[in-house]
């Protein structure tokens, strides 16, 4: 769960994006994005293939 605790002098639009970013990057979105519709084999394949090349271009 991604929680962001807001400062005394800090404006909502600052935290609002901080949230944002943890968000993205805890990959909250994309889980959404993918169970909101049924997924095919061949769907998922493409899938964890495309993954398997990022994951391999940033090692």
């Amino acid at each position: 769960m991604t929680q962001v605790n807001v400062g005394e002098n800090e404006g909502i639009e600052s935290a609002l994006r901080r949230f944002k970013r943890q968000v993205a990057k805890a990959g909250i979105f994309a889980d959404m994005k993918r169970l909101r519709h049924f997924e095919t084999p061949i769907e998922k394949l493409k899938r964890k293939a495309i993954a398997r090349r990022r994951k391999k271009r940033f090692n």
